[in-house]
């Protein structure tokens, strides 16, 4: 990958949760550091970030809760774990002198054109001041029938939205597998090309704290390598993944790469 001028990097649930569902605040230190990294090379970052649900329901996890709807309880939770998440962010990232901003949106905010521009306008202001967006979608006010399929969706979204280099999609395993990861011998598809069909190999499961799975990661990242963006699922988990992705190409990293139409 040859060095990028911006990116956008898509954090997923299980990245950033512990099997508990609480924050793995030592897995976020290190995705700070190499986006920090990052930014001292010249890149501008933009992170579309989950974790908040996650974070809400494990910090609530011992209150006697009253009786709630599948809504209502996303809705709780989300609204305290956004605010959990982003403050970890602020803290982390002020160890490096650098500085973020929440950008909260919904699925419907991009089928407006005046508020895709405002979306925009406002991401783009904090690129320009050296501050690091953090998108997320808000899940506080989204209704079902409006959201997102995942952050993955949203991802995608705003990679075409703001032009960017490169797609990083960090998820909690290598990439795209030629069969069930649990197998022996089953294999990461390193490339894939345009026109390339990869669903034969899909699994529709989904695991662990997260909303989506690897059906809409495939989907999403076919369309934005459509779109003259290029691509790759990689392993969160996985020490100086970003770092070695951008800066360091000769490290070879196991992930899955969607070459652009």
């Amino acid at each position: 990958m040859n060095k990028p001028h911006r990116i956008a990097v898509k954090i997923g649930s299980n990245v950033l949760t512990r099997a508990d569902g609480t924050l793995d605040v030592t897995r976020m230190s290190c995705l700070v550091d190499q986006v920090a990294d990052l930014r001292r090379s010249g890149i501008e970052v933009i992170m579309i970030s989950s974790g908040a649900v996650a974070s809400g329901r494990s910090e609530l996890r011992h209150l006697p809760l009253a009786e709630m709807d599948e809504v209502g309880e996303r809705q709780l939770f989300s609204a305290v774990g956004q605010a959990k998440l982003i403050d970890r962010y602020y803290e982390l990232f002020r160890e490096h002198g650098l500085h973020v901003g929440q950008v909260l949106t919904m699925k419907e905010n991009f089928s407006s054109p005046l508020h895709c521009q405002n979306q925009k306008n406002c991401i783009s202001v904090m690129l320009h001041n050296g501050v690091v967006p953090i998108v997320n979608e808000n899940d506080t006010v989204a209704i079902t029938e409006l959201m997102f399929t995942d952050n993955d969706e949203l991802s995608g979204l705003i990679a075409e939205m703001m032009e960017v280099d490169a797609l990083i999609i960090l998820s909690n395993i290598d990439g795209i597998y030629d069969g069930n990861p649990a197998q022996p011998g089953a294999k990461v598809i390193r490339e894939v090309a345009p026109g390339k069909d990869l669903s034969e190999y899909i699994q529709s499961t989904k695991s662990g704290a997260g909303r989506g799975g690897m059906v809409t990661k495939y989907n999403i990242a076919r369309q934005v390598a459509n779109h003259g963006i290029a691509v790759t699922i990689a392993n969160g988990k996985r020490d100086g993944v970003l770092t070695d992705l951008i800066l360091h190409p000769e490290k070879d990293v196991v992930c899955t790469r969607f070459l652009c139409g």
